[in-house]
């Protein structure tokens, strides 16, 4: 199982507190204080370890916590420091400083109570979607039945015709619609007194809404989607601490003084750092393959190294990018990663999307392996066009990275006219005809791939 990328949960150890402690010993009647500290708390060290690949052990244990310093004890024993709990990244592997993965409560901030008055409290209510009472708008006049119930009979007589017109909300003059289709109007009904705080949205002077500028400047200070990067670890060996222990308490024995020869305080240890990280790790080679499905890298990989990734017959073979090391003549050598096959709209997380497109943002050069036998019914001049085109979207950075172009599959006859067009639509760029699966051309590759990445070890 390849991981590159986890959330994980890291806390340093405590410390340990200290200890109220008084000599006790046959013939010392006052041997005074002799309480010791406490244990430091254990850290979280990150350690580059070059013969892991992945990140797959954090997989299995998220929860990453340093050994708790022990309390100090009498006749000033100082209690033991917990471990440094070691944890090994292989090299390029990037930190993020994230946050907990917790449900969003509900508060008496973010949902404030109603004020309700006793006109409200005299309205019907309902039970929501959440089992809740929920009051139910109240009606804009009450009808002519309700007024009659309730008041007296003479007031009726007298006032009914006056305060309760069973015509005046009947909706005989809100129906009436006239050119304009101005209804309140005729009506003589403010809208104001009806829906009292509701105003028309306002328009600023290019006539877009204030939701959509506020939307754009929640975007332009919108953070990484990981957290903050907090290190970025690249060399083998190189070492950064996660968390720091907690400092260790002091005892009793610490405060004596002139003036005070027996104290009985003493402090406890302090809390250890933890928080949420996020790992993510991006290959470091000094060349990448980079081409669509079947295109033939993972056979191009093998021939040019040592390394055996899978190759067969159907796409997507390669579900994980590998990395195989080049040896030159003269003990020179370079790295290269063959990354998963890339499909129109990677950039958006179409097929494989981001989950390897990560891992070429390190590579000083890219091959671009094309099928020039068409052998899929392929273009090999759309297929590099479309490729150019998602590394362009997904950074702008990698266009300006130098890249060849590799024709695979000349050993099939119809690879001889693709490859005169990819000749004269790319006449700068250099184009390595050969055949990974026979060896046609290798030699000429990797004569300028030393030239380009080849290094001697250190």
């Amino acid at each position: 199982m390849f991981v590159d990328h986890i959330k994980i949960f890291a806390k340093a150890g405590d410390g340990g507190h200290g200890c109220s402690s008084f000599r006790r010993e046959k013939f010392e009647p006052k041997g005074g204080p002799d309480g010791g500290d406490g244990g430091r708390g254990g850290d979280i060290i990150i350690v580059v370890d070059g013969h892991t690949d992945n990140l797959r052990s954090f997989f299995f244990q998220p929860n990453q916590k340093a050994e708790k310093g022990r309390p100090g004890s009498g006749q000033k024993k100082t209690g033991r420091s917990g471990k440094h709990l070691v944890l090994k990244v292989p090299p390029g592997t990037i930190l993020y400083r994230s946050v907990p993965n917790v449900s969003r409560r509900r508060d008496e901030d973010e949902f404030p109570e109603e004020d309700l008055t006793d006109a409200d409290w005299a309205g019907d209510f309902s039970k929501g979607s959440t089992h809740e009472m929920i009051r139910k708008p109240r009606p804009l006049a009450a009808p002519a039945e309700v007024v009659a119930k309730s008041a007296p009979a003479g007031e009726l007589d007298e006032d009914a015709d006056s305060e309760a017109d069973p015509d005046e909300f009947s909706g005989n003059e809100l129906d009436e619609d006239d050119d304009d289709g101005e209804e309140f109007d005729e009506s003589g009904i403010d809208p104001d007194d009806i829906f009292p705080g509701d105003e028309p949205v306002k328009e600023n002077d290019e006539g877009d809404d204030f939701e959509d500028e506020l939307d754009e400047d929640e975007d332009g200070e919108q953070p990484h989607p990981y957290g903050e990067v907090i290190a970025d670890l690249t060399d083998v060996g190189q070492k950064f601490v996660l968390c720091t222990g907690g400092g260790s308490g002091r005892g009793n024995w610490r405060f004596r003084t002139d003036t005070n020869q027996a104290p009985i305080e003493f402090t406890e240890g302090a809390k250890g750092d933890e928080g949420w990280f996020y790992l993510e790790l991006r290959r470091i080679a000094d060349v990448g393959l980079v081409g669509f499905p079947n295109a033939g890298k993972s056979t191009l990989l093998g021939a040019i190294s040592n390394a055996s990734p899978k190759v067969a017959s159907y796409p997507f073979t390669t579900l994980t990018p590998m990395v195989g090391v080049v040896e030159f003549p003269g003990f020179y050598r370079a790295t290269v990663a063959d990354i998963p096959g890339l499909i129109e709209g990677a950039h958006a997380n179409v097929g494989l999307g981001h989950d390897f497109l990560r891992h070429i943002s390190r590579c000083s050069y890219f091959l671009f392996v094309v099928d020039t036998a068409g052998v899929d019914t392929r273009d090999p001049i759309s297929d590099l066009q479309i490729l150019r085109k998602e590394l362009k979207l997904y950074d702008e950075e990698l266009t300006e990275r130098p890249w060849l172009i590799v024709a695979n599959k000349m050993d099939l006859p119809e690879s001889a006219a693709n490859l005169e067009a990819l000749q004269n639509r790319f006449p700068k760029q250099e184009i390595f005809p050969l055949s990974a699966d026979t060896g046609e051309g290798i030699a000429d590759l990797k004569r300028r791939l030393c030239e380009l990445t080849g290094e001697r070890p250190a």
